[in-house]
């Protein structure tokens, strides 16, 4: 078969369309799925077709063991790459990814600590059993509420990127009469190549605290915030953090971020006399959602993220920080996939007899949000059963109503799907969730987690009673 001439150029038309992970390409779904002959898929041991007649569609499922094992490689590359340079480093499992009680326990039984970008997350966390000491608190407006908990309870550290929030904490600090444990994250302006609004370290956004003076200021925002927060005996300040954006492949801009701020470290040493112990590089690592991504690994991203450390902290005259990482989505995403069932379809002709088939699934932009948002790309597969039908471009569509609710854009399905045929979407185990709404009224799936085939509910999927019960009217 031909490409269609509708295809983006990076989409191939697959050789083996029944093949959950072909040779020569990305791995999108978890190591554990399989397609036995002309059977359904299985995650885990457990057959989709078992899941969606147990469950229902549209269903999140979560291979514990794949989410396990990527937090688990993570802890293990960055400890042994900074063991010799500061005695190891810190991971911290992003909240705002995919968070509820079960995810907490495995990463934290993975050795990893959490991050929160909330109240409600930080509630989740601690009702999950994580200790004070082993959250941070992120936010770019916390509440006094907010801040005022994250003091009482002995947070492990608050991240502030605001000259107000450092005032606010030290404050707070000094009425409750506690010592706040203060990160502060900075923009250092490098631009890593990721879509404009997951770009968070360009100075027009709203995240940090600018590393470069305005027009007429003498001292940067990061600079005022570091002599506020060394300046007041309510704060202990640990070090600066940055994240330069999400789904982010290419190291040199990680690498670059890293030497700015130790520079910026040598700066503080040269002009307090003082050397912060931490230093947060953030996260934004990339996942392979479609046959175009190529994710780097583990250990490569720790080994090449080491040396430029080592190399920056010898040039700033400054002793190697504790470093820590916050590699949210490289944990969660290529965990999760998210099964639908077929309902419409129908063919557009598009131009010059040029047809793109429209498939409509029983979800949509409630349960992902991300090509709406992001304009994101996602892969498909037929789930339920395997078909020799000669593949056709299709785009998945929701049942919102909304002509940008798209789930996939483009992708290749066999010309024999019919309805109630399941479709796997892999690479959902990241803001999918965390994201998912009640547009037109659409009760959120339920999560399931597999492993060692059986499977069990770790978040209950909402009910219509559940809707209306917070219409006061009713």
């Amino acid at each position: 078969m031909t490409a269609s001439p509708l295809a983006p150029e990076w989409l191939t038309v697959p050789a083996d369309q029944n093949d959950p992970a072909p040779q020569g390409r990305p791995a999108l779904f978890p190591a554990s799925v399989r397609r036995d002959g002309d059977a359904a898929l299985s995650l885990a041991g457990v057959g989709v077709d078992e899941l969606a007649a147990t469950y229902g569609t549209p269903l999140y499922v979560v291979d514990e063991d794949e989410l396990r094992t990527r937090a688990r490689a993570f802890k293990a590359a960055y400890d042994a790459a900074f063991r010799p340079l500061c005695g190891g480093a810190d991971v911290y499992y992003a909240g705002k990814v995919f968070l509820n009680a079960s995810v907490v326990r495995w990463v934290r039984e993975e050795g990893l600590r959490i991050d929160t970008a909330s109240g409600g997350e930080l509630a989740v966390a601690l009702a999950a059993g994580v200790e004070p000491a082993e959250i941070g608190l992120h936010g770019n407006n916390k509440s006094d509420a907010e801040i005022e908990r994250a003091l009482t309870l002995g947070l492990g550290r608050i991240i502030s990127d605001s000259l107000d929030e450092v005032a606010r904490v030290a404050a707070a600090a000094q009425r409750l009469g506690v010592t706040a444990r203060l990160m502060l994250r900075l923009t250092p302006g490098v631009h890593a190549s990721t879509h404009e609004f997951i770009a968070t370290a360009h100075e027009d956004q709203k995240f940090g605290l600018s590393m470069t003076p305005r027009a007429g200021q003498e001292a940067s925002d990061a600079a005022q915030a570091v002599a506020a927060a060394l300046a007041s005996p309510h704060v202990e300040l640990l070090g600066l953090h940055c994240h330069i954006g999400s789904q982010i492949f290419e190291a040199a801009g990680f690498a670059e971020a890293a030497r700015r701020l130790i520079a910026f470290l040598g700066q503080i040493k040269a002009g307090h006399g003082v050397e912060l112990p931490e230093l947060d590089l953030g996260g934004g690592y990339g996942i392979a959602y479609t046959e175009r991504d190529d994710p780097s690994t583990p250990e490569r991203l720790a080994a090449e993220t080491a040396a430029v450390v080592a190399e920056a902290c010898a040039a700033a005259g400054v002793a190697v920080p504790r470093i820590s990482i916050e590699p949210g989505r490289a944990i969660a995403g290529p965990a999760g996939v998210t099964l639908y069932s077929v309902g419409v379809q129908k063919d557009v002709e598009v131009r010059d007899g040029a047809v793109r088939r429209y498939v409509a699934v029983d979800g949509g932009m409630s349960d992902n949000a991300r090509p709406v948002l992001y304009d994101a790309d996602y892969s498909v597969l037929l789930a339920s059963r395997a078909s020799q039908a000669e593949p056709v471009l299709s785009r998945v569509v929701g049942k919102h109503c909304e002509s940008g609710d798209i789930v996939v854009r483009d992708a290749y399905l066999p010309g024999d799907l019919r309805a109630g045929d399941l479709l796997a979407v892999p690479a959902t185990g990241a803001y999918c969730w965390s994201l998912a709404s009640n547009y037109n009224y659409l009760p959120r799936p339920a999560v399931v987690a597999v492993r060692d085939g059986a499977h069990r509910v770790i978040v209950r999927g909402e009910t219509e009673t559940e809707l209306l019960a917070r219409d006061a009217a009713l």
